[in-house]
């Protein structure tokens, strides 16, 4: 009794139904699989006889019999199938209403032990069901909901830097919702800012498929990233004529741009030549191009300014410099670097905030240290000024200990100061900076510093060399007597 029971709680407790999977559910392996098992559970409730009472459903069948449950399930079936077909019937009238079938195999012969039958009858009338099932209408599984997230991805209120961020990190995104030409201009800007090629290329190729092609070009002409992409882009692609056409109007565009900008060499008034600079910065140049031309335009008017205070000072005989060194040429229309020179010759220790001031001019033209150095060096040399040349190298470090620090390198400090003909003493000062030992005697040798070149013998314990070069200075001398005390030092901490 414990054994049928168990059966029994097993039977009911067990489900024909199972949880959503992705696999296939028509394949037929599978459903002989389940056929079997529910016949041999079914056998083995089947051949239980000590289950004593009975139940009658109102059609007379036993509640709980094999027949029982198969017609509960075809029945149930049928009217699931009948009430879609219903609501399909409304919006089509070509779903027709589903026959119901009944199955011409009898289930008597399991209880009679022909196993192989019935095996064969539970399996034919499974897939009679599948069947009736499949035809008409699909069961499709439960579609499993996406987060909200990913319903961001297929969003038309995205903005153009928002579109260019999610390229950038790969997601889907449609472009189709920029029809403006400006929504479509300010995307393109957006891609360039953001500097990713693969970006600025997938926009370029929305352009080009959506604007004309006189418009793009027009537009591509004051953008010059966009411009050289988009010319790399039509090389890959072999899109000759396209390219043609392209670099065709670039090239004719540039060249009436440079052509009127090269105007402003035949303008002699001064003032006229500002004005005309001023007017070409507006021109469809590159911005590293529009950028030079505006430093140009600067230029030129501050040259105006200090052209006109420095001629004033000059014929009133007021500055000490004028008297002393008269200028040569006027200032208008040098180079930057001609400029910067003049400046650190007449107007080196004026403030910042003039329009004359050195630092002024580093500042507002962002010279390199490298250049401002130099230009500075030689034009303080020039005039002699050694103690601008030792501040212009001294710095101090945040202990308050000074040193000495050359951007360029104190060979070549060296090299600009002998030509500004430099005393010896300074010579040697700045000779004694260069770390390499063998430039520092070389440039020691040559310039003739004497003690630079005693005293690296020194360090480098070189008798020979010491005594090779006592050969190469006057008798008597300094020189030499300092040579002959460093020897005899030498042979003492010998012995």
């Amino acid at each position: 009794m414990s054994r049928a029971r168990a059966d029994e709680e097993e039977y009911w407790h067990s489900s024909k139904f199972r949880a959503f999977t992705f696999d296939d559910e028509d394949d037929e392996l599978s459903q002989l699989k389940e056929s079997k098992r529910a016949v041999n559970s079914l056998r083995d409730i089947v051949d239980d006889d000590d289950d004593d009472l009975e139940r009658v459903s109102w059609s007379g069948e036993p509640v709980g019999s094999i027949s029982w449950s198969i017609k509960e399930t075809a029945s149930s079936s049928t009217s699931s199938l009948e009430s879609r077909d219903s609501s399909l019937q409304k919006g089509s009238s070509s779903y027709a209403a589903f026959p119901k079938q009944v199955s011409s195999y009898s289930l008597s012969s399991l209880f009679k032990g022909e196993r192989e039958s019935g095996f064969l009858c539970v399996t034919q009338f499974c897939l009679s069901l599948s069947a009736l099932s499949d035809t008409g209408v699909k069961n499709y599984a439960p579609e499993l909901r996406r987060p909200k997230a990913e319903y961001k991805d297929y969003s038309n209120d995205w903005s153009p830097k928002d579109t260019v961020r999610r390229m950038q990190r790969g997601k889907v995104c449609s472009l189709e919702r920029f029809r403006s030409l400006q929504d479509k201009l300010v995307l393109l800007d957006e891609a360039v800012a953001g500097h990713d090629g693969n970006v600025i290329t997938a926009v370029l190729i929305f352009l080009k498929r959506t604007l004309r092609r006189e418009i793009l070009f027009r537009e591509l002409e004051v953008r010059q990233v966009a411009l050289c992409h988009l010319i790399h882009f039509l090389k890959e692609t072999g899109e000759q004529k396209l390219l043609l056409d392209l670099l065709r109007l670039c090239f004719f565009s540039l060249s009436i741009q440079l052509s009127q900008y090269r105007e402003h060499l035949n303008i002699q008034d001064v003032e006229k030549r500002r004005e005309f600079l001023k007017g070409c910065i507006g021109l469809p140049f590159s911005s590293e191009d529009t950028s030079h031309i505006q430093d140009h335009y600067t230029l030129l008017e501050r040259q105006i300014i200090i052209e006109a205070n420095d001629q004033h000072l000059e014929t009133a005989g007021q500055s000490e410099i004028f008297r002393k060194y008269p200028r040569k040429a006027s200032i208008l229309n040098m180079p930057l670097v001609t400029t910067l020179f003049y400046s650190c010759f007449y107007h080196y220790t004026e403030a910042e905030g003039t329009f004359s001031s050195p630092t002024n001019l580093k500042k507002t033209f962002k010279i390199p240290d490298k250049q401002y150095v130099l230009t500075a060096l030689a034009a303080r040399a020039k005039l002699r000024a050694w103690d601008d040349v030792d501040a212009l190298f001294t710095t101090k470090n945040w202990l308050g200990y000074t040193k000495k620090k050359a951007p360029i390198g104190f060979h070549r400090v060296v090299e600009i100061l002998q030509r500004n003909s430099a005393p010896v003493q300074v010579l040697q000062e700045y000779v004694r900076l260069v770390e390499d030992v063998e430039t520092r005697l070389n440039l020691a040798t040559k310039y003739k510093c004497h003690d630079v070149v005693i005293e690296t013998y020194r360090d480098l314990k070189d008798r020979i060399q010491l005594t090779a070069y006592k050969c190469k200075v006057e008798r008597g001398s300094a020189e030499e007597e300092k040579i002959n005390s460093i020897l005899n030092n030498m042979v003492r901490n010998t012995y």
